[in-house]
């Protein structure tokens, strides 16, 4: 016991020392749109309870489109979506491509091993399409999330990231 209440100290002094470098609560959420926005030019929200879109793209093709930004430590094919029209684009950073399973022995890393790009209005028009409830933990096909990928692999033209991307991206890797 005393191994993890000495872990447990540990950690709360380094989610302390994130949350004053981005300046909101320590959270995977918060932590993927300070990121986010640092790799891909977004502007972020001054208000992080704005509904449906966490900011907008300040450059290149997508320059003033909203975009909600998600980091999942592991990608289990589900995505968190909001049926509005508020938001254009939904960034998602995940951790390594896992299966659905029970959270027994299951670890999450905090790293980001790819990146997609999901246009919010065409996913939006494919699920209603094959009746998959919009909420919370949504269905997305493999096929969706391979055509979005942005990073490691270039698979979207949606977004060409530069290789000063492409470098911030790997520092978050395992």
């Amino acid at each position: 016991m005393p191994v993890a209440a000495r872990l447990l100290r540990d950690r709360i002094a380094i989610d302390a020392k994130i949350a004053a470098v981005i300046g909101r609560p320590m959270a995977a959420g918060h932590l993927g749109e300070w990121i986010a926005a640092r790799v891909f030019d977004i502007e972020l929200e001054s208000n992080a309870t704005t509904a449906g879109f966490d900011g907008r793209f300040t450059a290149g093709a997508l320059n003033g489109r909203t975009v909600n930004v998600k980091w999942y430590l592991k990608r289990e094919g589900f995505l968190d979506l909001t049926d509005t029209d508020v938001v254009d684009y939904y960034l998602v950073l995940t951790g390594p491509t896992a299966p659905a399973t029970h959270s027994r022995g299951a670890g999450r890393p905090w790293c980001i091993t790819s990146a997609y790009l999901f246009d919010a209005r065409l996913l939006l028009n494919d699920l209603h399409g094959r009746g998959v409830k919009i909420a919370v933990a949504s269905s997305v096909r493999a096929a969706q999330w391979e055509a979005a990928q942005i990073y490691p692999e270039q698979r979207s033209q949606a977004l060409s990231l530069q290789p000063a991307q492409v470098e911030r991206l790997r520092q978050f890797a395992l």
